[in-house]
């Protein structure tokens, strides 16, 4: 049995068994898994923000507390690595002046903002979250909005095409060109002469 000789009125073709398929059975079976796809996106989503939220845990000695602050300031030598991490004589001199400063009982903000007086804005390597800078901050979550929004736009268009239309009671199919309906003559009559 072809599969064409087989098919419902619907061009759905039953399976083996003789059971007929739940109509719509896809297109539940698609939305059914596109669900436990969004569900589970929320939930790992949601486990990220928490985890960046809670941040990393506070430094306790002075070692801890100089790579902090030291990982946050650009050096002026090297300008594409941190004070922390940078192997220049300066920088081992900021880091020095960092941990004297925090053995007086300096803050490290109060660390931060002296090299801003010193170095300018430029020396922070995090951008500050107000003014012009804060761009910096919200475009990424803006780009995810954005890319969210697509997704269920594209999703939505693909659910909403994957479900066949009833043609409306009345309504005739458009007419086709004159082209292609010689077209469709001649395969009709190619057919019929085999």
């Amino acid at each position: 049995m072809s599969s064409a000789a087989g098919a419902g009125r619907d061009g759905a073709v039953p399976p083996e068994d003789g059971r007929r398929a739940a109509p719509g059975g896809a297109a539940l079976r698609r939305s059914g898994a596109l669900l436990g796809l969004v569900a589970a996106a929320l939930v790992a989503s949601g486990a990220l923000l928490a985890v960046g939220l809670r941040g990393p845990a506070a430094p306790t000695t002075l070692g801890q507390r100089v790579q902090a602050v030291a990982s946050g300031l650009r050096c002026p030598v090297c300008e594409d690595l941190s004070v922390a991490d940078s192997p220049s004589a300066l920088a081992g001199q900021m880091r020095a002046s960092i941990a004297a400063d925090l053995r007086r009982g300096m803050g490290p903000a109060e660390v931060r903002r002296q090299f801003v007086q010193a170095y300018g804005p430029w020396i922070l390597l995090t951008p500050p979250r107000r003014g012009l800078a804060l761009v910096a901050w919200l475009a990424p979550l803006g780009l995810f909005l954005a890319g969210l929004l697509l997704a269920a736009a594209a999703v939505r268009r693909w659910l909403r095409g994957s479900t066949p239309r009833p043609a409306s009671a009345g309504t005739s199919p458009a007419p086709l060109p004159a082209a292609d309906r010689a077209l469709l003559e001649r395969a009709l009559a190619a057919a019929e002469d085999e």
